[in-house]
């Protein structure tokens, strides 16, 4: 398994405090199955042009020589869209060293102009991978529709899927209609890994798309080649009426 989003830079964020709660974390990774983890603290766009990538990457480092054996660490940001028009081309914002920019919206809501922002960064030749569209006020499906036809790539956390509430019918409902490209931990030097995420699917028939969330689509993203089509899982009669309607 890849995980590309993850807060295990130790002392960066509000992810991991310290080494030592980031490498057992990792440990429990490795252990579960995961070859890859990016590291992906926090940053906003407008303070892009300042963002500490010599600082991380000493940590980075640092993390690197501490790891298990066998997993592979990458570097990169979630980059929180607080500010539109910026310039994000600078490699160093990237996912490890490929086109893919990971990046967010406040819980609050989706900003007016967040489809357009979204698209320009794709014009910019990046590839924007949307984290976690399922928090965001006022998201639906359509929205999520719209964004992967010029070039989003959505990404949802692994436990939402098994979660309740709000945000967890609208992964499930993105899930049964085949719209999540990759699924990551989101791990913030806490218990969430995507091996939940993976026997979940697995108890419910769902090998394929458990091999394309969890591993195919990340290592596609991360070697700049498109991602493969997710069929829908399940969903029950009302999600195969969605699909018969083009819901």
């Amino acid at each position: 398994m890849i995980d590309i989003h993850s807060h295990l830079l130790p002392g960066v964020d509000d992810g991991s405090p310290s080494f030592e709660v980031s490498i057992p974390v990792l440990e429990k990774f490795a252990r579960e199955g995961v070859t890859t983890v990016v590291c992906t603290p926090h940053l906003n766009a407008g303070q892009a042009a300042q963002a500490p990538y010599q600082e991380h990457l000493a940590i980075f480092r640092a993390l690197q020589a501490k790891a298990p054996m066998g997993l592979t660490l990458e570097l990169g940001w979630e980059i929180m869209l607080d500010t539109p028009q910026v310039d994000l081309t600078a490699k160093e914002l990237a996912l490890g060293s490929s086109r893919a920019l990971l990046v967010e919206f406040t819980r609050g809501g989706l900003p007016r102009g967040a489809s357009a922002e979204l698209r320009r960064i794709t014009r910019m030749g990046r590839t924007p991978v949307l984290a976690h569209p399922e928090r965001y006020f006022g998201c639906t499906i359509e929205m999520v529709r719209e964004w992967r036809k010029f070039g989003v790539v959505i990404q949802t956390d692994a436990s939402v899927l098994m979660g309740r509430g709000v945000p967890s019918e609208l992964a499930r409902e993105m899930l049964s209609l085949g719209l999540i490209d990759i699924l990551a931990s989101d791990n913030h030097g806490d218990h969430r890994s995507l091996a939940t995420a993976r026997d979940w699917l697995l108890e419910r028939g769902g090998q394929e798309q458990m091999e394309l969330l969890t591993s195919v689509n990340a290592r596609q993203l991360l070697d700049d080649e498109d991602t493969l089509p997710v069929p829908p899982l399940g969903g029950g009669i009302m999600a195969k009426v969605r699909r018969m309607f083009g819901r």
